[in-house]
């Protein structure tokens, strides 16, 4: 039986907000090109009844993306551009493309492949359960939470906490965490505990995310948590946020 490209692996009430929210994958028969992650699945969590750039404009955005600090409508730095494959992923989902399917499946449709957990939207907006049962016989992935702090702590096991400053990567690694934290190109890194991001540009793109795996929460190898400089066409907002000023379109 020929294996689709993307699939409905979940739908249901966010657990964020409430909101009717999905989680779709995609790039299950065709490998991604993405070059920085390298071959993963990608999985994207929407919301069902608004399409991605109309939550972003109007805040509904928020069911998946929580309290991000990075969300365009906190004037964040959000390097995703979700007039494009969320769109895409969203318009498809609308026009009845994608077959659904049950955890179990996932289970066994994902054996031997990296996933990336949220391409767009929070892993924390989605049961943790659906996600264990993805990554059940995956040979990797990759999460990041921004909801650390309230979240579902079994989450800890899977995603990394995403930490905006150097007091939050220590806060969320004494709360059990690993962290992956953005830093501005002259603040340090935290000898022992962190190390820089071996698929960043400061560390010239030595490796990509498939062949790192560092990114899986504590259940990866990786014990030390990983740093990068902010970067993309809205890195200059994240420097204004860590220099303590306004932060402005």
């Amino acid at each position: 039986m020929t294996k689709p490209n993307g699939v409905i692996l979940w739908e249901g009430p966010s657990a964020l907000d409430g909101a009717p929210i999905v989680v779709i994958a995609t790039g299950i028969a065709a490998k991604s090109g993405n070059e920085k992650t390298g071959d993963m699945v990608q999985t994207w969590i929407m919301r069902q009844d608004v399409a991605p750039h109309h939550a972003l404009k109007t805040g509904q955005d928020a069911s998946v993306c929580g309290d991000c600090m990075h969300r365009p409508a906190n004037g964040g730095s959000c390097y995703v551009k979700v007039f494009q494959a969320p769109l895409s992923v969203w318009n498809a989902y609308q026009r009845g493309v994608y077959p659904r399917i049950l955890p179990g499946e996932a289970r066994d449709l994902f054996a031997g492949r990296m996933v990336r957990l949220g391409s767009y939207g929070d892993p924390a907006a989605a049961p943790y359960d659906l996600w264990a049962a993805i990554v059940g016989r995956a040979k990797g992935w990759t999460g990041y939470t921004h909801q650390w702090r309230t979240c579902d702590h079994r989450f800890a096991n899977l995603l990394m906490a995403s930490a905006d400053s150097e007091a939050e990567g220590v806060t969320a690694r004494a709360f059990g965490w690993r962290t992956f934290r953005i830093r501005t190109a002259d603040e340090p890194v935290a000898p022992k505990a962190e190390f820089v991001c071996p698929a960043s540009a400061e560390a010239g793109y030595r490796t990509d995310c498939a062949s790192c795996r560092a990114c899986g929460g504590t259940m990866a190898k990786a014990k030390a948590s990983p740093v990068i400089v902010a970067h993309g066409a809205t890195a200059r907002r994240f420097a204004l946020y860590r220099a303590g000023q306004p932060v402005t379109a």
